[in-house]
């Protein structure tokens, strides 16, 4: 029973730093990457589908991005689904292609980005600690019904505290790496 909810709540934690990663994708440095893309949507014969699926994304160089359509007359949706994204991006249509430029990041966006991120660490400390608390009620609960003594539920709340320090600390690295990701120049 204990074994279980420990578990669960490591199970949880660890989705909610993949989660954090995955938010983390979507905040854009300098360097030019696919993922930077991955919320676009194009409207694909009436349906909203996922640019990944209508076209190929692939790196040129460190700040430009080239797109190929897998149908030819796709490329103006995907240039236009790019241009109203909110990403800040300008595609370049070369015809058969299409050629996305990183901006620079200025000191102002790089800022921006940064406080980004923290909010989305933030959100997965506060995660994180739901968790915990979710799965300290769940022991109380077992202690209620005499189920586990009160030592085996002091024993199983050290390691669940365990737990939550060591995702907490993995959340505290990803968000300084992701900070010097963006402010590196």
């Amino acid at each position: 029973m204990i074994n279980e909810i420990k578990k669960d709540a490591q199970e949880r934690m660890q989705k909610s730093l993949e989660s954090l990663v995955h938010a983390f994708s979507r905040i854009r440095t300098g360097q030019a990457h696919p993922s930077v893309l991955g919320g676009v949507m194009v409207p694909y014969y009436g349906a909203d589908t996922p640019l990944n699926q209508v076209a190929n994304v692939t790196v040129k160089d460190s700040r430009t991005l080239q797109i190929v359509a897998f149908e030819r007359n796709m490329l103006s949706a995907v240039d236009k689904a790019i241009q109203s994204s909110g990403l800040g991006l300008n595609p370049t249509n070369l015809g058969e292609l299409l050629l996305v430029t990183m901006p620079a990041l200025t000191e102002e966006t790089r800022k921006g980005f940064t406080k980004q991120a923290r909010d989305a660490a933030e959100d997965g400390r506060v995660a994180v600690r739901n968790i915990r608390r979710d799965a300290l009620s769940q022991l109380k609960d077992l202690v209620k019904e005499k189920e586990i003594s009160e030592d085996e539920e002091r024993r199983a709340a050290d390691d669940i505290q365990k737990l939550t320090d060591k995702f907490v600390g993995e959340i505290e690295v990803a968000v300084k790496q992701k900070e010097a990701d963006l402010m590196a120049v």
